[in-house]
């Protein structure tokens, strides 16, 4: 039975659609946005926003329901990850030593290196782009971080240093991330599908 819109925000045509086709989707798009994370993309807050929405507009009751509280808590995942990705990747730059400069073509270097890594991909059935993307992603921010010291002037051993920095704090930065998405993405199946 399908009741007013304003009284539980009930979408008409997901009856004829299907709820559990609606969450299977949900599901889907939530993974695609967990997948972006590898590209330096807010997936994280892709899925807190595709959640919130079928929150809103999805069934209010039966096993697809998807409280306001599971957004609540995949919004404090999606912080974590976040601060996680944020620290790691400035702290290892500046720990070393690190010019703002250096630290902006990091992320240039970071986000080419990640999209190169996911459109070439490492030759491993399904989990061979994702070791690229992450893999290249540091060797982004690494060459990226070297060629801001050298175009300083600064000394091959001193750039090297802050390249590594650079090359570590991204990667621990994106598994952090990357966790904090997939700890998202298993509530979100959880949710919906239990």
């Amino acid at each position: 039975m399908v009741t007013c819109i304003s009284e539980t925000h009930w979408i008409p045509w997901i009856d004829s659609v299907g709820t559990v086709g609606i969450a299977l989707t949900i599901i889907l798009l939530c993974a695609v946005a967990w997948a972006g994370n590898l590209v330096a993309l807010p997936g994280n807050w892709i899925m807190v926003l595709l959640l919130g929405s079928f929150a809103w507009l999805g069934p209010q009751t039966g096993r697809t329901e998807i409280g306001f509280s599971t957004v609540a808590v995949a919004a404090m995942l999606a912080i974590a990850g976040e601060a996680v990705e944020f620290a790691a990747s400035a702290l290892g730059a500046r720990r070393a030593g690190a010019s703002r400069k250096s630290t902006t073509y990091a992320v240039l270097g970071s986000f080419g290196g990640a999209l190169l890594g996911a459109l070439m991909g490492v030759p491993i059935p399904i989990i061979g782009p994702i070791i690229a993307a992450i893999l290249f992603a540091g060797l982004g921010a690494m060459a990226g971080a070297i060629y801001g010291e050298r175009s300083e002037g600064k000394a091959w051993q001193e750039t090297w240093a802050v390249g590594q920095a650079a090359f570590w704090g991204r990667t621990l930065g994106t598994f952090g991330k990357i966790a904090a998405g997939f700890a998202i993405l298993a509530l979100t199946i959880i949710s919906v599908m239990f």
